[in-house]
């Protein structure tokens, strides 16, 4: 029999308990790009597309020890993280990428989809000076961009700028998410990489009312493209690809007098 090497890819993340984002929709996400998927539980959460309840982090001992045993023991091609709730957990994370020189994948989980807030200040701190760094890519819409650069991204014009900034500070590539502005049939996406701009433009797709997960999705999907040994644009321009793909085909459940939806795996 010939023997197969399957490419294998860790997330760092969070539990979501409904399914949509966090370590689920990672691990579903490898999985449709044919990825042995690992994962590290950094804090459970439980939540649905409208509502986070409650979020419990996972205690230190624990956490170091799913990445010290992952690490270990597998041949991680890619890594990526979403919602790393403490100081602590991240300085766990850069030093396991730094000892095993893991490519990393950063999406900065700071503002959860119904509003609530993921991260104290000393976190935001602690992920700019200590996890981005070291990264190889960066996520951030434009909230957590704002947030990174200490300033306000009005329009479009600003992209490419913040984009860039954010790159140059941490010498590293950052695809910012520009999502969808009022007024505009259009979204764009802009990837800094290698010291230019590529846009990245698809028509407005309206979220069904309470999908979230969207940047879990794509954060995991460029992860998948590295450790299948894609450049980072090829794995930037798939990602989106994929992930308009899934807003496309959407899940419908209709639940005591609401609905809940999910992301189209």
């Amino acid at each position: 029999m010939e023997k197969i090497n399957t490419p294998v890819a860790l997330t760092i993340a969070g539990s979501d308990c409904c399914g949509g984002a966090g370590i689920q929709a990672d691990l579903k996400t490898f999985l449709d790009h044919r990825i042995h998927g690992l994962s590290a539980v950094s804090c459970i959460v439980a939540e649905t597309p409208l509502e986070v309840r409650h979020i419990e982090q996972v205690d230190d001992a624990t956490f170091d020890a799913q990445l010290n045993i992952l690490s270990e023991s597998y041949p991680i091609g890619a890594a990526k993280t979403g919602l790393l709730p403490s100081a602590s957990s991240i300085s766990s994370v850069a030093k396991t990428i730094e000892q095993y020189a893991i490519p990393l994948v950063v999406d900065p989980v700071m503002i959860a989809s119904t509003g609530a807030n993921l991260v104290g200040e000393d976190t935001l701190h602690c992920l700019t000076n200590t996890l981005l760094p070291i990264a190889t890519v960066v996520t951030p819409n434009l909230p957590e961009a704002e947030a990174i650069l200490e300033r306000r991204i009005a329009s479009k014009d600003e992209f490419d700028d913040a984009a860039r900034d954010i790159a140059r500070g941490y010498n590293i590539s950052c695809l910012l998410k520009g999502g969808h502005l009022p007024g505009d049939n259009e979204c764009l996406d802009v990837l800094w990489h290698d010291d230019q701009a590529h846009h990245f433009r698809h028509p407005y797709l309206p979220l069904p009312a309470g999908v979230h997960g969207t940047g879990c999705t794509l954060s995991a999907a460029i992860t998948s493209g590295l450790a299948n040994n894609q450049c980072i644009t090829d794995a930037v321009t798939d990602a989106i690809s994929y992930v308009q793909k899934l807003i496309r085909s959407a899940h419908t459940w209709e639940h005591d007098h609401h609905n809940i939806q999910c992301l189209g795996w």
